[in-house]
């Protein structure tokens, strides 16, 4: 019996021992997470997303504690960043005009070679019989040189030829160049005048169809009279042919000379006005004044100039009426030249692109045709090619050492 009761104790004592195990097990699954750490740490936030490659690598690394990073100091003293300075851009010095053409000689020469030597060659042969007369002929009309004045040299080579018997080269050279500059007329002024009054600016107007290179001439002349040290004022009354204004505002900015100008399509004869007006203002030396390329088989535009001319004239009389014509043009340009003059009345003449031509005897035709000196010639595309003309140095060219 009491085996049995010791048997019952003892089992009741371990089923008592496994049920605290079971308890005690499930206890230890409820307890609350352990607790932070008195100190906690803070994780800087990720980096900003990359693209491609860069994400790759910026994704492999380690993120970092704020003690780790650390905090950006201040700067001891502000930074102060100033503006830009921003210089004006540097002004071209145009080239003295003395002596501008005897500089330009060489060029000039290459180009007229074929008239000068051709006279020469011709003048030099031992029997000047009518046929080598008639290639004499023939040789200056091909030059442009016009009817009435090659025959007038001829006759007078002639003459003088038959008196002078025996002809040296020398001889001959000196008889050529003093029968061209008779032509060529040395008598004449060929200054550019921009004096003005004690109040008004001297004002000169170019005019000139399309593709004489009239605008261009106009930014030319602008440089002449800068390097004479006079100060300029442009009018672009050009406003029919796209990009002229801002074509003669460009040379304007390179010699420091200040372009007045309107809207395309705007009034010409009202930009022409505003331009001597501004100069009066500004006491500038000289307005140069571009007009539009006028055709001159278009009466109503040839109208439109004279009205240019009239509106103008309200400040006061122009100095220059400057007619711009292309060498290469020969004879039309000619029919050019007796329609403005009839329009307005021209004081000088203006060859572009003498150089590259064998046809320089359009000088003598010109002249002789409007009764007007030729005063500038264009020898080339560069910026100082524009040259007061002198005939001495244009035959000495023409005809060659």
């Amino acid at each position: 019996m009491e085996f049995v009761i010791l048997a019952v104790v003892i089992a009741l004592v371990a089923v008592g021992a496994i049920s605290g195990l079971v308890v005690s097990s499930r206890k230890k699954k409820q307890l609350p997470p352990t607790a932070p750490p008195s100190t906690p740490t803070i994780t800087a936030p990720p980096a900003e997303p990359q693209v491609g490659e860069d994400a790759a690598e910026t994704a492999e690394e380690p993120r970092r504690t704020i003690e780790e990073v650390g905090l950006p100091e201040a700067p001891a003293t502000p930074v102060v960043i100033e503006d830009p300075v921003v210089e004006a851009p540097a002004l071209d010095v145009p080239e003295p005009t003395a002596g501008r053409l005897v500089r330009l000689r060489a060029r000039l020469a290459r180009s007229q070679n074929s008239l000068g030597k051709g006279l020469l060659t011709l003048l030099s042969r031992e029997h000047l019989d009518e046929d080598t007369w008639e290639e004499i002929e023939d040789t200056l009309l091909t030059a442009d040189v016009g009817v009435a004045p090659t025959q007038e040299l001829v006759d007078r080579l002639r003459e003088r030829v038959k008196v002078l018997g025996t002809r040296t080269p020398d001889e001959l050279r000196t008889l050529l160049r003093e029968e061209l500059l008779n032509l060529l007329g040395t008598d004449f002024d060929r200054e550019v005048r921009t004096e003005g009054g004690e109040t008004v600016p001297g004002v000169v107007m170019v005019v000139g169809v399309n593709g004489t290179g009239k605008t261009t001439t106009t930014g030319k002349l602008a440089r002449v009279l800068v390097a004479d040290g006079k100060s300029v004022v442009l009018g672009a009354a050009d406003t029919f042919r796209a990009a002229a204004a801002d074509q003669l505002q460009t040379w304007g900015e390179r010699v420091g000379a200040r372009t007045v100008r309107g809207p395309e399509g705007g009034d010409p004869a009202s930009i022409a006005f505003d331009a001597v007006k501004e100069g009066i203002a500004e006491g500038a030396d000289v307005v140069l004044i571009d007009t539009a390329g006028r055709l001159h088989t278009k009466t109503g535009l040839m109208d439109e100039l004279g009205k240019v001319k009239r509106v103008v004239e309200k400040h006061g009389p122009l100095d220059e009426i400057l007619l711009v014509l292309d060498a290469t043009t020969g004879q039309n340009g000619l029919v050019q030249a007796r329609v403005f003059a009839e329009v307005v009345d021209i004081t000088g003449i203006v060859l572009t692109k003498l150089d590259g031509t064998a046809k320089g005897g359009i000088v003598i035709a010109v002249q002789r045709e409007l009764g007007v000196p030729v005063k500038l010639v264009g020898l080339g595309e560069g910026a100082d090619d524009l040259a007061p003309f002198e005939p001495e140095a244009f035959v000495d060219a023409l005809i060659g050492d």
